[in-house]
């Protein structure tokens, strides 16, 4: 199969789709490589590092395109990469269709079979594809927030630590899960006060056994989160419905009741955003106010950690991608369930549930 590696298009995205050690293992498997020329650099990847791997690269994206029938990158397709893609071309990257009708509109009318990370799950509900990124996500979170806190950047100059006779930061993150976990490890390691909400008992169960009473566990309601939203310094928005949009747990009003100079951190902006005041930024321009509060909704802010980000995300796709193109998407997804649950669009229909119900769309099951 040949096999493009596109350099990302999103504002200040420096990851890549595959380290040379991944392409070299592709290459060795028999199937064609082809990256784009650059593609690595924001990774501190060079060229000559994937010609060694063997590799062909190439200097026009429209040229990768065009020869590409596996397509592997980071970030969803912006406007000038969905014309270059075709009827029939394997697209494997992160989607996150759930808010993103044109995008879900695009794909369904160029046909084109896109197979999203975040949405390939294994039986026990876990998304191994995802995981990697939400513990580099979860992780920034929390340095991100300690950041904007500080008054010159229009914060209310709250140190998360706290100092010897004052009162640390208090940080309440929603949700248990892999981000929310990862943030709650930061958050704790820098001596904050931190409060997670989740609606699993388990997960709960387990931060409260690992932390003890340095993390306060509550139930997730809309009482517990009202409560804990107006005290908070700061808030990590981390929860997840897998392949669908995040459900709005901060309503405008509630936002409104904070205190000014707090700091909102919506992790789950890919999602939709799990804050009502919520809205996708970028690395340019990360940070806006509504009522006095400052909100970070940049959707790729692995991006910011590349190299780690890159390295960490090849090791997780590069299986399922040397099982496609060693079987082909109807034999690779026969023979592995969680891919084939990573089918969002194929042959013009959305296979996905959760997507068709956020987007009020119609669906059909993929099958090989």
């Amino acid at each position: 199969m040949i096999i493009g590696v596109p350099k990302e298009t999103k504002t200040r995205e420096y990851r890549v789709g595959m380290t040379p050690a991944g392409v070299r293992a592709l290459v060795e498997d028999g199937h064609t490589v082809l990256v784009e020329t650059g593609a690595g650099a924001g990774s501190g990847i060079a060229d000559a590092e994937y010609q060694k791997a063997g590799v062909r690269l190439i200097e026009e994206p429209e040229a990768l395109f065009a020869q590409g029938e596996l397509i592997v990158k980071v970030k969803e397709p912006l406007e000038r990469e969905l014309e270059l893609l075709r009827e029939g071309q394997l697209l494997f990257t992160y989607l996150h269709l759930a808010p993103a009708p044109r995008l879900t509109a695009a794909l369904l009318e160029r046909k084109v079979t896109g197979i999203a990370y975040e949405t390939v799950q294994l039986d026990d509900g876990s998304l191994p594809l995802l995981h990697p990124m939400s513990e580099v996500a979860g992780r920034m979170a929390v340095q991100v927030g300690a950041h904007y806190l500080q008054k010159e950047q229009g914060g209310k100059g709250v140190l998360l630590g706290g100092a010897p006779g004052v009162k640390p930061a208090r940080v309440v993150i929603l949700g248990a899960g892999t981000v929310g976990s990862n943030a709650v490890r930061i958050a704790v390691g820098m001596g904050a006060e931190v409060t997670v909400l989740d609606i699993d008992p388990g997960r709960l169960a387990f931060l409260d056994d690992h932390y003890g009473n340095r993390v306060r566990t509550l139930m997730s309601n809309s009482q517990n989160i009202e409560d804990e939203v107006i005290r908070a310094d700061l808030i990590v928005g981390a929860v997840l419905v897998t392949g669908g949009r995040a459900p709005l747990l901060v309503s405008r009003e509630l936002v409104g009741r904070m205190s000014p100079g707090s700091v909102i951190v919506d992790v789950a902006v890919d999602q939709g955003g799990c804050v009502a005041t919520t809205r996708a930024t970028t690395h340019d321009d990360p940070v806006y106010t509504v009522d006095g509060v400052l909100h970070y909704g940049v959707a790729n802010m692995p991006g910011a950690v590349s190299r780690t980000s890159t390295y960490a995300l090849t090791n997780s796709t590069l299986p399922c991608v040397r099982k496609i193109a060693g079987l082909g998407l109807a034999g690779a997804t026969r023979a592995d369930a969680p891919l084939a649950r990573g089918v969002n669009t194929h042959a013009g229909v959305l296979r996905n549930e959760s997507v068709a119900r956020a987007l009020d769309l119609p669906w059909e099951p993929y099958g090989p």
